[in-house]
């Protein structure tokens, strides 16, 4: 899922791949403003095939926890 969720990261905020680890911050690692990150939702909805709710947005800060929400919501799918 990192690697699903790194590319999509890269792709959508035009960062460097290894600027992205499970540490860095959206905001103050790779400088993601409030618009980036409803286009990064947006993208992870898109690509994945997940819906990520609204209530939950606010408190996925860092890579780390995108990634394991995703995996969450991905493991309640199955």
């Amino acid at each position: 899922m990192f690697e699903k969720v790194r590319d999509i990261i890269v792709d959508t905020l035009s960062c460097e791949m290894e600027d992205v680890t499970m540490e860095a911050d959206l905001a103050e690692d790779l400088g993601a403003d409030s618009l980036d990150a409803v286009e990064l939702n947006i993208a992870l909805e898109e690509q994945l095939g997940l819906c990520i709710a609204d209530d939950d947005r606010p408190n996925m800060k860092t890579v780390g926890d995108i990634v394991r929400y995703l995996e969450a919501l991905e493991s309640k799918a199955e």
